[in-house]
């Protein structure tokens, strides 16, 4: 496994290779994860039923990755990362704010989900009782640091061979789970269960959108710009969605079957989203159960780690890629050991901190997909230079993120911690914080509409000037 040595920079035409089905295996690896399981009981927890959450999980995962398929067509064709290419709709340092905010999100995530792995270990050997919980954990996050931290710092090569094998085993073992204890679903129970209204409907679609696969626009070129620019449209977004959609779409499905068949599962869950999916496994099965949930969540955090180390140069900071990679490394082993270790409550302020931040980024990858869109290629050179035909600063853009995320804060409520309070402050327009609409979170597709369509209308004509200069 060698150290990839390229970093922001334009891939050579020789290092350009391989098929569009191999962004198969990167997409699987990083959603093949068990807590989709556990997003089924999210899912209903919006009041629906077992089919509406069956279809909110379908039309949330596909269109969500679709924007992520569309975003990958730019790696593809100028072969630099996505923050890189950012600066074509934002301006070279204008792409500083879309490349902070990716950043910490990348960062956030790598901790939670390098968390969630090490705490499911110590959950599984609890049970066994026959293991120190602190030991146990420390095994978790052994195993989890070390496969995130080496594939992400020695890059592209190794992670297309890790996810490979991350998906084909995590899947087998998966099917195993699935096998297991597909006797404990109750289908006259969860085809019983009474519809929800069609705000709870869009809420939990809305839920799918932003908690599945939005968050990894900001990291799509970087895993399609080695491709070949001869590489087809379709192919590059089919492979993209087919891959990361097609496990979380049947995990999320039958985690709304297995929760929806047990109230005291759905409910455990709710408190502990790996550790509950272990009360209903036989004990023989408890060591494979940690080894699943730790590959599948490593397989996420991998991709997080690259990419963050990636953002981090390319928004300055004058270090080799792997460097970068193993300072982010650096600051996700702090935040796992005070995670898992010290804090009593961060899990929550945590995920409502980087729910808000998901705001601002989703009016960002609606720019940024409108802009992959508008364009037919990218000058490789001004990508760089500030003097070049993307500028330094483009106001359009910030201005557009600006109201994206004034606007998407109020039509949004926040409840996993309370100095998050203050968002929803328009949400008295459409029935209040208690009204039928007050979880549905629609203040994301606002951000999204306000992206899509500000964006086009702003910058379709300075886009047509560029290509013609």
């Amino acid at each position: 496994m060698n150290l990839e040595l390229n970093g922001t920079n334009v891939i050579h035409e020789s290092e350009r290779k391989g098929k569009a089905s191999s962004l198969f295996w990167p997409w699987c690896g990083a959603n093949v994860s068990l807590l989709a399981l556990s997003y089924g009981s999210f899912f209903l927890g919006f009041g629906i039923s077992f089919w509406q959450a069956t279809a909110a999980a379908i039309l949330g995962t596909i269109l969500s990755f679709l924007l992520v398929g569309i975003s990958s067509l730019a790696g593809k064709k100028s072969n630099a990362p996505t923050m890189v290419l950012s600066r074509a709709s934002f301006g070279v340092k204008g792409s500083l704010i879309p490349g902070g905010l990716s950043y910490v999100v990348f960062v956030g995530w790598e901790i939670v989900l390098v968390s969630l792995a090490t705490l499911a270990t110590g959950t599984v050997f609890i049970r066994l009782g026959n293991l120190d919980r602190d030991v146990a954990m420390l095994i978790g996050f052994l195993i989890a640091v070390g496969l995130t931290i080496s594939a992400g710092v020695l890059g592209f090569s190794t992670i297309m061979k890790i996810q490979k094998v991350i998906t084909v085993v995590t899947l087998i073992m998966t099917c195993v789970y699935i096998a297991l204890t597909v006797s404990k679903v109750d289908w006259d129970v969860i085809s019983s269960m009474q519809s929800g209204s069609t705000q709870a409907f869009i809420g939990a679609t809305i839920f799918g959108v932003t908690g599945i696969g939005l968050g990894w626009v900001n990291a799509a070129a970087d895993y399609s710009r080695y491709l070949p620019r001869s590489t087809s449209n379709v192919a590059v977004i089919s492979w993209t969605v087919f891959g990361a959609s097609i496990v979380p779409i049947i995990l999320v499905t039958y985690g709304a079957a297995l929760s929806g068949s047990s109230e005291k599962l759905s409910e455990a869950i709710a408190i502990d989203p790996i550790g509950a999916l272990t009360t209903i496994l036989p004990t023989w099965y408890l060591i494979i159960f940690a080894l699943v949930a730790v590959l599948g969540l490593v397989g996420g955090a991998i991709l997080d780690l690259y990419s963050s180390g990636l953002t981090l140069i390319s928004i300055g900071v004058p270090v080799k890629r792997h460097v970068a990679a193993s300072f982010d490394a650096f600051l996700m082993l702090l935040g796992v050991i005070y995670f898992v270790w010290i804090a009593d409550d961060f899990f929550y302020p945590m995920q409502g901190f980087l729910i808000t931040l998901g705001v601002p980024i989703a009016t960002w990858s609606a720019i940024f997909v409108t802009d992959v869109l508008l364009r037919k290629n990218y000058d490789e050179k001004d990508l760089y230079r500030l003097e070049g035909r993307y500028g330094s600063w483009n106001m359009r853009s910030i201005s557009i993120v600006a109201i994206g995320t004034i606007v998407g804060w109020g039509f949004v409520t926040n409840t996993f911690a309370g100095w998050l309070s203050w968002q929803g402050y328009f949400l008295g327009v459409i029935g209040g914080k208690e009204g039928p609409w007050a979880y549905s979170n629609v203040g994301v597709l606002f951000a999204l509409i306000i992206g899509f369509v500000g964006y086009f209308l702003l910058s379709r004509g300075a886009i047509a000037k560029q290509e013609n200069a």
